[in-house]
């Protein structure tokens, strides 16, 4: 796909991340202290603890299947390759819904490839534009119940999102633990889609499906949450993307990298 790699560009599709950053809703935030500093022998050192679920972020294969591969068993084929980011900014609002056709009507999505879907809501994190923790974990647009079979037909290698989770919000736990939220979203479904909450996401055979329906074998779909950085720079191209996490094994999820390869021109 790339030809000429003197004239490789790369982008940045990863988030910063620090003590302040928001984890997922209920997971442990980033705790980071220093257990030595330079005057006593030269040297700076560090101490995190932290959940896996802290800004940009893998979730891999036992995060919802027990029985599932770890991060370190996940090949570089599967987390290195041909991809497309898919822009529906442009539709997106507070709780609102995208569907494959809205992804397919923005690019050419093949077989196996790894897809980033831009949501524009990685302006609300805490790196972003105008950060707004709610609306960044709470209100995201999320894909409507057609999209995990979309996903297993297109033998997807994984998927990328620049928001809180590949889910709808409102298809989470968070749809119990905010029922303020929850009845804001049910009157906005209502009034733009004209279908409740839970006609659009009955529980509990849809409860959290992009997860569930995805991630156990043999489809292993996993996902990339929390990314964003330079997306904008990418909006509906086809480039090599690639998911660096560190080499854990036994792990349910990991920090992640995630970077774009694309030749100038």
């Amino acid at each position: 796909m790339i030809k000429n790699w003197d004239k490789v560009k790369m982008y940045d599709l990863t988030i910063n991340t620090n003590h302040m950053t928001p984890p997922w809703p209920t997971y442990e935030p980033l705790n980071v202290k220093y257990f030595k500093r330079l005057a006593p022998n030269g040297a700076n050192g560090m101490i995190i603890k932290t959940s896996n679920h802290v800004g940009t972020h893998l979730d891999g294969p036992m995060h919802f299947d027990t029985g599932g591969r770890d991060i370190a068993a996940l090949e570089l084929e599967k987390l290195c390759g041909p991809g497309v980011v898919a822009d529906v900014s442009d539709i997106a609002e507070d709780w609102s819904i995208y569907t494959p056709q809205d992804i397919m009507d923005r690019v050419e999505v093949k077989k196996g490839d790894i897809l980033f879907i831009n949501t524009g809501y990685h302006k609300y994190s805490l790196d972003g534009e105008e950060p707004d923790e709610r609306r960044y974990m709470l209100r995201h647009p999320g894909p409507s119940m057609d999209f995990p079979a979309w996903a297993r037909e297109m033998e997807l290698k994984y998927i990328i999102v620049d928001c809180g989770s590949a889910d709808h919000p409102m298809n989470t736990k968070i749809r119990d633990w905010e029922p303020v939220e929850a009845k804001a979203c049910d009157e906005y479904m209502k009034k733009r889609y004209g279908k409740g909450l839970n006609e659009l996401y009955p529980w509990p055979e849809a409860y959290q499906a992009m997860h569930l329906m995805l991630f156990p074998q043999p489809w292993e779909i996993i996902h990339v949450e929390c990314a964003g950085g330079e997306v904008d720079k990418v909006l509906n191209k086809r480039l090599i993307i690639g998911t660096f996490p560190w080499k854990f094994q036994y792990g349910e999820s990991a920090f992640c990298r995630v970077v774009a390869f694309d030749e100038e021109d």
